[in-house]
């Protein structure tokens, strides 16, 4: 296969001069997506492609899995706590209102669809993605009250945006022509939604009383652990086929699940994200850069205006609403609502149910949408990083001692992360 072939060599070189390219404005997503773009240049048989669009597909999948499990296994309550929480205020009212922008956002833009159609996409790029934004949520410049907070944001919402995702879907299926709506509903969110439910939850409480309890007893080399940990999104997957479940939800409640018995799955998690786990997101970066050249010259004008609304108001906005009352500076609001780059799960997600649900009148608008937004995101986050931080830390700098930014935040999985990426 010519594209993975093309990818780990791709993979070798990023490695290789990886020192200059983190001190450049070449982040990881646009050097994957160029890798991609150039795919257009070899003699690949677009029918080949087409065939090889299932398992391409299914590698896409596993990595947005992987991911949902491992930041949901980092979940700490502790950095989860108080009425001015910032993460908190971000996943409920910045995300509630985030879809709301952005269903009515695609209503102005894109003539012919209804409410339920513009939901799918606005739930399908609600979620921000950490990993294109890895500069800023690392970064010592920045407080670490906003990295956390930006961090735990994104490390949450792209699970937190699969069921109104597949409500969405659901109520523009039952609105079909001969379709009962509430029989199609019921079904849909009862398969999908429920079972999804249930089997990430008997998967997680199971692995993690298992793994606990090896833990306690002493049966298990620790630096094994993490092949039973990264086994469990995997069940997730194989039992998530068996009965058409949702297998991003399924993932996604292990890995809060999995806790419960096995409270330091997250640092065995992160040992996989931060390693092998990088190989599934960037390849879905040059899956992106694949699509994306086959559709650029396609994409009309009011997909362009929809993906600079969803990147500045749709975001920003809400993000302004949900840190009301903080006491935070308007620079910090301003970096934090520009800074929720659309990624992993807004390209993952798309290509999924899009491609699940290809009756969809809208499919069409759903994917320019879709990808002029990452692509726009991929491009101006990753120029603006570096610049950014820099203006920032001006800003925060002039700052009193006491100001809400410089308050401390509680200890968690995600703050371990940090320190050793920017040890």
């Amino acid at each position: 296969m010519l594209v993975l072939a093309t990818f780990l060599i791709a993979v070798v070189l990023y490695s290789a001069y990886s020192r200059r390219l983190d001190a450049s404005v070449v982040t990881a997503p646009i050097f994957f997506t160029l890798v991609g773009a150039l795919l257009l240049f070899l003699p690949i048989d677009p029918a080949r492609i087409s065939a090889e669009r299932r398992a391409l597909l299914v590698i896409a999948e596993l990595g947005l899995v992987m991911l949902l499990f491992s930041e949901a296994s980092r979940v700490n309550r502790r950095a989860l706590s108080g009425n001015r929480n910032l993460p908190v205020r971000l996943l409920t009212v910045g995300m509630l209102l985030t879809i709301v922008f952005g269903a009515a956002a695609a209503m102005v833009c894109f003539a012919g669809l209804n409410w339920w159609e513009a939901g799918i996409i606005a739930s399908i790029l609600a979620p921000t993605d950490a990993g294109l934004g890895q500069v800023i949520v690392t970064s010592a410049r920045v407080p670490s009250r906003i990295r956390q907070a930006l961090n735990v944001e994104a490390g949450l919402n792209d699970g937190l945006s699969v069921p109104f995702l597949m409500l969405f879907i659901a109520l523009a299926v039952s609105t079909g022509p001969e379709m009962q709506a509430h029989a199609v509903l019921g079904r849909y969110l009862l398969e999908q939604l429920g079972y999804g439910t249930a089997i990430g939850l008997a998967i997680g409480l199971a692995g993690g009383w298992l793994l606990g309890l090896a833990q306690r007893r002493r049966w298990m080399v620790s630096s094994r652990a993490q092949l039973g940990v990264v086994a469990l999104p995997l069940l997730c997957v194989l039992a998530c086929e068996e009965v058409g479940a949702s297998m991003f939800i399924a993932a996604f409640v292990a890995g809060l699940a999995v806790q419960v018995g096995f409270p330091q799955v997250g640092r065995h998690s992160v040992e996989f994200t931060e390693d092998w786990g990088q190989l599934f997101n960037f390849f879905v970066f040059l899956l992106f850069g694949l699509v994306v050249t086959h559709s650029l010259l396609d994409i009309p004008p009011a997909a362009w205006i929809y993906a600079v609304l969803s990147l500045t108001a749709v975001r920003m906005v809400p993000v302004a609403v949900a840190l009301a009352g903080t006491g935070l500076r308007r620079s910090t609001v301003l970096f934090m609502g520009w800074f929720g780059p659309r990624g992993l799960a807004s390209i993952v997600l798309g290509m999924v149910y899009l491609e699940k649900n290809a009756g969809l009148a809208a499919e069409g608008t759903m994917r320019n949408a879709v990808v002029a937004t990452v692509l726009l995101s991929v491009v101006a986050h990753g120029l603006s990083a570096n610049p950014g931080i820099a203006a920032y830390a001006r800003a925060v700098n002039e700052l009193p001692p006491d100001a809400p930014e410089h308050a401390a935040v509680p200890h968690s999985e995600s703050s371990d992360q940090e320190s050793r990426r920017t040890a």
